[in-house]
């Protein structure tokens, strides 16, 4: 009969970029952890603190508190083991010796919390080293494969809903188009959660290739109908269909290419035709001139980022911290903790890394937003255009 061997010491790391529930989730590891008699170090600026072994003791005393506080006492850097920037311009691989530091301290464990990055780091140390790593989902973007939800999510869709409804007033007030850019590079779940209990008018996403003529008779449908005013919800990484159709062409030429040259080679047209303004300002100068409403654009950036993290939230970010010191007190390591349905289970890295969660076409949500109207920049919304 096997025997699981005794936790003793642990590490933790945050990596990528801050998110709110990253101290939730630290206080929820250490304070559950340290009942049992383990010890927790965390590391300092990610992976780079690992590289370095510079950490610092983590004790319940240290944690409390940190449930409501927003950003991570344990700072954090987008720096992968294997390409450590050295203050010179060049880079190193420093795999070694951060798995040389995880065993100088002794650690049994070692936590990571981030996003789609920060689990293709923890793999590739999986890969060079026989450590113990488990990984936790941390991304306002909601998108890393294998769970349901990220930690951050609830928070960011709050927040970007909120700047919806302040947003709602000036524009009717002023009879303004609003353009509001949401964060989102390769998925729509924060711009279009956040579109529909914010009321926008028009959501775009990566998921759906948008048709600037559509985008446009949909708010003079509006006009039409007296609404002289609109909201438009747009993820940074949506795309036209025009643009679309392009780098599907780029793609395929570089899944023919047979030689790493020729790849590079293939994504030249991608950063000189493709490299222009943001989606959100070429979309108002669009609107401005189909409708003749003045337009403006909105950025929240790193607000939806920051501050502290919602009641729904911090309860996700306990939960996943103290399952995860469970499945480390059982053994189960090589894993990333994941949430699916009500139920948290331990989902292999290497079924993790290189996936992306987007938002599926036949979603739930998609049905509701075309359901009540909004127009998702592929077809005309319901109950706006009619059909002539």
């Amino acid at each position: 009969m096997s025997v699981t061997p005794r936790l003793r010491t642990v590490g933790i790391l945050t990596s990528g970029g801050d998110c709110p529930g990253l101290n939730a989730v630290i206080r929820a590891l250490t304070k559950s952890l340290e009942v049992q008699g383990v010890q927790v170090f965390g590391f300092l600026e990610g992976f780079t603190g690992l590289a370095e072994n510079r950490y610092i003791r983590l004790e319940s005393a240290q944690t409390s508190g940190l449930l409501t506080v927003g950003g991570t006492v344990l700072k954090t850097s987008r720096n992968k083991p294997h390409r450590m920037p050295t203050g010179d311009g060049e880079f190193r691989d420093m795999t070694g010796a951060a798995i040389e530091n995880y065993r100088r301290l002794n650690l049994d464990c070692l936590f990571c919390l981030g996003g789609g990055g920060t689990q293709k780091n923890a793999f590739r140390l999986l890969e060079e080293s026989d450590i113990n790593i488990i990984t936790l989902p941390k991304t306002i973007d909601n998108d890393v494969w294998g769970t349901d939800i990220c930690f951050g999510f609830d928070t960011g869709m709050t927040i970007a809903t909120e700047a919806l409804d302040r947003l709602h007033t000036t524009a009717s007030s002023h009879h303004r188009v609003m353009v509001v850019d949401i964060m989102g590079h390769n998925s729509g779940w924060l711009a279009l959660g956040s579109g529909i209990a914010g009321g926008a008018d028009v959501i775009l996403i990566p998921e759906i290739p948008y048709d600037l003529e559509i985008v446009g008779e949909s708010l003079l449908a509006r006009m039409e109908r007296g609404k002289m005013f609109s909201i438009v919800a747009v993820a940074e990484g949506a795309v036209s269909k025009e643009d679309a159709q392009h780098l599907e062409e780029i793609a395929e030429a570089k899944r023919k290419a047979k030689t790493r040259k020729k790849k590079k080679a293939k994504d030249a047209p991608l950063k000189t035709e493709h490299t222009h303004e943001p989606v959100s300002a070429i979309l108002a100068e669009h609107l401005e001139e189909v409708t003749g409403l003045e337009t403006r654009v909105t950025s929240l950036g790193h607000l939806q980022r920051g501050g502290i993290p919602t009641p729904t939230d911090r309860l996700l970010c306990t939960q996943f911290g103290t399952v995860a010191a469970n499945f480390a007190m059982e053994g189960t390591f090589g894993c990333m903790v994941a949430k699916r349905g009500q139920d948290f289970v331990a989902v292999p890295l290497a079924e993790v890394v290189g996936n992306k969660r987007t938002v599926p076409l036949d979603h739930p949500w998609i049905e509701s937003a075309r359901a009540v109207g909004t127009c998702l920049g592929d077809i005309p919304a319901t109950g706006y255009i009619s059909e002539e």
